[in-house]
């Protein structure tokens, strides 16, 4: 029994090192994929392929999306947050930064998340670990993004405070994603992309053209892949691991992440980080690991 049960928790956490895998690896996705087709565009494809690869998974497990106009609204709203501005930002900021940078700065969602529920919904204690993760991940951020505002204010500037404007979308997203208790998670995540998809096909066919542009075949396959892996596969392990690990052990992928995701971008788009961009590195996975990881509990003395 305890072998099964050791075999068992290795599968999870090789799955959960598949999922920071996965998403580490969309930021290098994203900057191939952005370098021939525009970022709307991009983000359109992204969200219309993986809403209706997730829709399929759905119907295979039996499992009934919602058609009721209240949820689809609510989906609609998860879409903006989670999907339609911080996936555009983020496309459109990599055509600016390179993508370790955006790996690093779209890690800090935990910390957002944190502020805001401090602020807004106080529905988590606030704890001094928890405060010294938002120090941390705070000047993380700061060292990288308040560099580049001395030198000047130049297009990377803004990339990277567009960068940061998605992670607090993300963030925001994460708050409202607590309203859809109830509902099997896949519904949700489908519901949401492919009301994305609504929203990002026309802006993208009156602001892109799609139909006038010659994509590398580098960009097409980055954009699959985007689409197929970092999006529905990551997705469909997300909420088994939900089940499994739990939220507060699923969790653990945001300070994985960071360093899969930039020893990505650094070994397959040859990027390099100034000494700055590596202390803010180390910096945001301390944060972020500090809000994360799931405090000890004292072991419980069993009376004999």
């Amino acid at each position: 029994m305890d072998h099964r049960q050791d075999t068992s928790i290795a599968v999870e956490l090789a799955l959960l090192l598949a999922l920071a895998t996965l998403w580490g690896g969309s930021y290098t996705f994203i900057k191939l994929g952005v370098a021939t087709i525009p970022p709307m565009t991009l983000i359109a494809a992204r969200t219309t392929i993986a809403g209706l690869l997730l829709l399929a998974v759905m119907w295979a497990r039996g499992i009934r999306i919602p058609t009721d106009a209240v949820t689809w609204q609510r989906f609609a709203f998860q879409a903006v947050l989670n999907s339609v501005i911080p996936w555009t930002l983020i496309a459109w900021g990599e055509r600016h930064v390179d993508a370790a940078l955006a790996t690093i700065l779209n890690s800090a969602g935990p910390i957002f998340t944190f502020l805001l529920t401090a602020i807004v919904t106080r529905h988590e204690a606030t704890t001094p670990r928890k405060l010294l993760g938002v120090i941390a991940g705070m000047a993380g951020i700061l060292l990288i993004v308040g560099v580049d505002a001395l030198h000047d204010i130049g297009s990377g500037l803004v990339a990277e405070a567009a960068i940061v404007a998605a992670t607090i979308c993300y963030a925001c997203a994460a708050i409202f994603g607590r309203s859809f208790k109830g509902l099997d998670p896949m519904a949700p995540a489908a519901g949401s992309l492919l009301a994305g998809a609504a929203v990002l096909i026309p802006a993208s066919f009156v602001f892109e053209q799609p139909w006038t542009l010659s994509p590398s075949l580098a960009s097409v396959l980055a954009l699959l892949a985007l689409a197929l892996f970092s999006t529905a596969a990551a997705f469909a392990i997300y909420f088994r691991l939900i089940q499994t690990l739990g939220s507060v052990g699923t969790t653990a992928q945001a300070y994985l992440r960071v360093p899969i995701g930039v020893a990505i971008s650094v070994a397959f788009l040859g990027e390099t980080l100034s000494r700055t961009a590596w202390l803010g590195l180390a910096c945001v996975v301390l944060g972020v690991a500090a809000m994360t990881i799931p405090a000890r509990r004292p072991a419980s003395v069993k009376s004999s």
